[in-house]
């Protein structure tokens, strides 16, 4: 009984997570769904993104946390609308929370959503929301052992993202490594290298980003 329960949520949540897909489309917009464990650099590279892109691609933001608007308060400073999802508790968003957020947006005034999920490396894996593109950023001082303990999040991954390279030179992480091991797993992900601390890759992420918004508006617009 306990296995049919769990089979009827995901069944739930998917549909609407394919709602939500529609409904991007329909707004011509791309959908960033960000995950990684707390302070990775979510909302660091978040902000980082916003500021760089602030002339190229018109961003929306959806910040996902269990408690608090500390993460949604920092990215208004930047002007950008943003909409806050508390879970309560929960480990993860859904696609019912973020179609409520995404409503509470002004679509037709963006290009993109970024949605910034929960801390967790687990939960946030098993739940579609209709994003056009799942990133996972992993920093350097997890290790780079993490894809043998949470190897659902890197098979769903789209793009990986290496947070706080500055840290290399101190800490005993293996870039090659760890590359290889997420390949393993998932043999199409992306990665970026990066430091929002020196700004080392911030670029290039930040170029793809726009680049992948303009692909998705075009092709919606097919």
């Amino acid at each position: 009984m306990e296995v049919k329960v769990v089979q009827n949520v995901m069944k739930a949540n998917d549909s609407v997570a394919e709602d939500n897909r529609k409904f991007l489309e329909a707004h011509h917009l791309a959908a960033f769904n960000v995950m990684a464990s707390p302070g990775a650099g979510k909302t660091t590279l978040l902000m980082a993104t916003i500021d760089r892109l602030k002339d190229r691609v018109r961003l929306g933001a959806i910040e996902g946390d269990t408690a608090s608007q500390v993460d949604a308060d920092k990215v208004s400073t930047t002007g950008v609308p943003v909409v806050q999802i508390n879970t309560g508790g929960g480990c993860h968003l859904d696609a019912p929370m973020v179609r409520e957020a995404l409503e509470a947006l002004p679509l037709d005034e963006l290009d993109a959503v970024i949605i910034e999920n929960v801390g967790n490396l687990v939960c946030p894996a098993a739940f579609a929301l209709g994003e056009t593109v799942n990133v996972v950023i992993l920093s350097v001082p997890e290790g780079d052992d993490k894809p043998y303990k949470y190897p659902g999040m890197f098979v769903r991954a789209d793009v990986v993202v290496i947070s706080k390279i500055d840290l290399l030179p101190y800490l005993d992480f293996d870039v090659e490594a760890f590359k290889k091991l997420v390949l393993s797993v998932n043999p199409k992900v992306e990665f970026f290298e990066l430091s929002c601390k020196t700004g080392e890759g911030v670029d290039a992420w930040c170029d793809w980003v726009a680049d992948f918004t303009a692909k998705a508006k075009a092709e919606s617009e097919a």
